[in-house]
């Protein structure tokens, strides 16, 4: 019997067409499939409709109807998942899923850069990727999130789109892909499997907020944000993870009041550390409560502060040890 793969369709460019308006997703994910008649050499593909959406129009609850579709593909047998979806969100969907799931089945996200009628497209070439890294044996049983571009796969935890448009999209920061995909078979170069503890919530009600510091950034936006009702908020530091001394001020109050900041750096390699003094420097945000982002760029930060906050509610000791 051959690998049972499901491929669960959301939109994208690898699904959308040209129009008037502007391109928008319009093809099933059927049709995805049935353009690429060599995925029958690598699995038995079943095909599951989730959404038909850009991806930068994405939001939590199509992003939990996704993970629930995955869980229950694999629950029915699958032997791996495979996600077809827009790049521009694809690496916060793939990070939501490695952290609200926790399966033996591959998870695999995929899309395209070309739409599937412009010239050389690429959504057939990385849907096959895809397919052959979710039945791929060293992968098997060993369950986790990736993202299948350019014949590379990527962990979802650092997967990272880093070119509006180059084929070759995506990368790991600080890190490498975790297999490369030739015509003589599997590269493997670091272990499968996640590299995300697992948060106990797939649904996700909480608001989190990104606020950025810059030259001269005041508090303005954070205090907004706070009083508008926001559940928590990331700060986006410069460097180790260093802010101005008017949003390091109320970031401090308002750790010290058990309301959950999270700063991490807007640097594209490298992580926070607590060394600078000053009201914004990052060992005093550390030494009042700030919670350490480690290398998680904003927009994961702000997916795992968010389900952390779905799962252990406002306690600041639970949610503090979900990021340690």
């Amino acid at each position: 019997m051959p690998p049972q793969v499901t491929v669960l369709s959301t939109g994208g460019t690898i699904a959308s067409t040209s129009g008037e308006g502007g391109a928008t997703p319009s093809e099933s994910g059927a049709a995805l499939v049935d353009a690429v008649p060599e995925l029958g050499e690598y699995a038995e593909v079943e095909v599951r409709d989730v959404a038909l959406r850009p991806s930068f129009d994405m939001d939590f609850e199509t992003v939990a109807s996704i993970a629930r579709a995955a869980r229950d593909a694999a629950a029915a047998g699958a032997d791996g998942v495979v996600v077809t979806h827009g790049t521009d969100t694809m690496e916060e969907s793939a990070y939501y899923l490695d952290l609200a799931l926790d399966l033996d089945a591959p998870v695999v996200f995929t899309g395209a850069q070309r739409r599937p009628n412009e010239v050389s497209a690429d959504g057939p070439s990385n849907l096959l990727t895809a397919v052959r890294a979710a039945v791929d044996e060293s992968f098997a049983g060993r369950g986790g999130v990736y993202v299948a571009f350019d014949e590379q796969l990527h962990a979802a935890r650092d997967a990272t789109k880093v070119h509006s448009s180059d084929l070759d999209a995506f990368a790991s920061p600080d890190a490498s892909p975790v297999a490369r995909f030739t015509r003589r078979g599997t590269r493997l170069l670091r272990e499968p499997g996640s590299r995300s503890a697992s948060v106990d919530a797939i649904e996700c009600s909480k608001d989190v907020v990104v606020v950025q510091s810059h030259v001269g950034a005041d508090d303005r936006q954070l205090r907004y944000v706070v009083e508008a009702g926001a559940d928590g908020v990331v700060l986006e530091g410069t460097g180790l993870g260093n802010a101005t001394s008017a949003l390091g001020e109320t970031a401090g109050s308002l750790a010290e009041d058990g309301y959950p900041v999270v700063v991490t750096t807007r640097c594209p390699d490298g992580a926070v550390a607590p060394v600078y003094g000053s009201p914004g420097g990052g060992k005093t945000l550390r030494d009042r409560g700030v919670i350490d982002g480690s290398d998680l760029p904003a927009h994961k930060a702000r997916i795992k502060l968010a389900l952390v906050l779905e799962s252990v509610g406002d306690d600041p000791a639970a949610v503090h040890a979900a990021f340690e």
